[in-house]
């Protein structure tokens, strides 16, 4: 990824959550309010020069007038923080970041102010520093990508204490004090990932379930697609089949992965449970041992290579984008509509392959 994908980010949320009045249009474009009024509701008498002048910084500004925003006459701002891991470190989170940018444009002409702030997905105490920088601010709500159990049950206790809702997508995390939870059931998720390997391997078959970079005592979300794989296998009469769970790190990824497949257990499957199957895939593209089938996550660019040369043979897609754009909008409907929070929001387990992967990336 890039790192200067977005790196203009600050001036596009700055702009988008620019509120222009009748006012600041008329300063700006050098006319009167009453004149603004009727170019922009298409009523009265204009001067051509004055039309032109108001288009023009009405292009420039790219107004956008909102009946509903205006018949709700809302005189309080809210403020709606995500807090997610860096998208620049972990590409799995590009769509998150994207889902936020198009809710601040979408939501500012209603006086709702969404704010993305970044921690270090391998860190601890990055998610810890940038949720006290968050609590500080004292925002409306969160809606946080809880990564970290331990710690985020003790922020999530001090959001509660000062009265700022919090909501959580991507992980589930069965903890008190949060109002709702977007994303998958992700103890279904990994029994689905059984249910494909299952049908693409013979009996008696060696899996190898791979956690890469996962502190897996702190990381439910990781604990429960195992849980959910194993339990797809335990569940079937006369299964044979061999499983064995590994954690890898990157930066020995590819010595670590020589010494699982040239065990005296040949492997002949692995279910990498993160978006970073493409490093595995990789691995056996390099090694020619296409033979070995491969189940993982997301719709990366080097996952979806991956796929279509066939060394991935199925991908499990947890729509991210839709997860962040889900939670914001409970919280936005909450906010202007009074509209009950759902406490728990579940998205479809969806299957890709080489065959229908086009029909999720138009």
């Amino acid at each position: 990824m890039c790192s200067n994908t977005f790196l203009n980010h600050k001036t596009y949320i700055f702009a988008a959550m620019k509120k222009y009045t009748i006012k600041n249009i008329a300063e700006l474009a050098g006319v009167s309010k009453g004149t603004v009024d009727r170019v922009i509701h298409k009523r009265g008498k204009v001067s051509a020069k004055a039309l032109k002048k108001v288009n023009a910084i009405l292009n420039e500004i790219d107004y956008k007038p909102n009946l509903l925003a205006r018949s709700l006459k809302n005189t309080k701002n809210y403020q709606i923080c995500v807090i997610m891991p860096d998208y620049k470190k972990d590409p799995f989170w590009v769509p998150c970041y994207k889902g936020v940018l198009e809710a601040i444009s979408e939501f500012s002409a209603f006086g709702i102010f969404i704010n993305p702030y970044f921690f270090d997905p391998t860190e601890v105490k990055s998610f810890i520093e940038i949720n006290t920088i968050v609590l500080n601010r004292s925002p409306d709500a969160v809606l946080i990508a809880p990564l970290f159990y331990k710690e985020t049950v003790k922020i999530v206790n001090a959001y509660k204490a000062s009265n700022i809702i919090v909501s959580k997508f991507n992980n589930p995390l069965e903890i008190e004090n949060t109002e709702n939870f977007v994303g998958q059931d992700l103890f279904k998720s990994g029994r689905v990932a059984g249910n494909l390997l299952n049908s693409i391997t013979q009996k008696n078959s060696t899996i190898a379930i791979i956690h890469i970079d996962e502190d897996l005592d702190n990381a439910l979300y990781i604990q429960e697609k195992e849980r959910g794989f194993r339990s797809y296998f335990d569940g079937k009469e006369k299964s044979n089949y061999k499983i064995a769970t590994h954690s890898l790190k990157q930066h020995r990824l590819k010595e670590e992965l020589e010494t699982i497949i040239n065990s005296n257990s040949k492997v002949n499957a692995v279910f990498v449970t993160t978006s970073k199957i493409y490093k595995v895939a990789e691995y056996i593209k390099q090694k020619k041992l296409q033979e070995i089938k491969l189940v993982g996550y997301d719709l990366l660019s080097e996952n979806i290579e991956f796929l279509n040369d066939d060394v991935i043979n199925f991908l499990i897609h947890q729509n991210p984008k839709k997860q962040v754009t889900l939670g914001i909008k409970f919280l936005v409907d909450f906010f202007l509509f009074n509209k009950k929070i759902p406490s728990k929001s579940l998205l479809p387990i969806d299957i890709i392959t080489s065959e229908n992967l086009n029909s999720y990336l138009n």
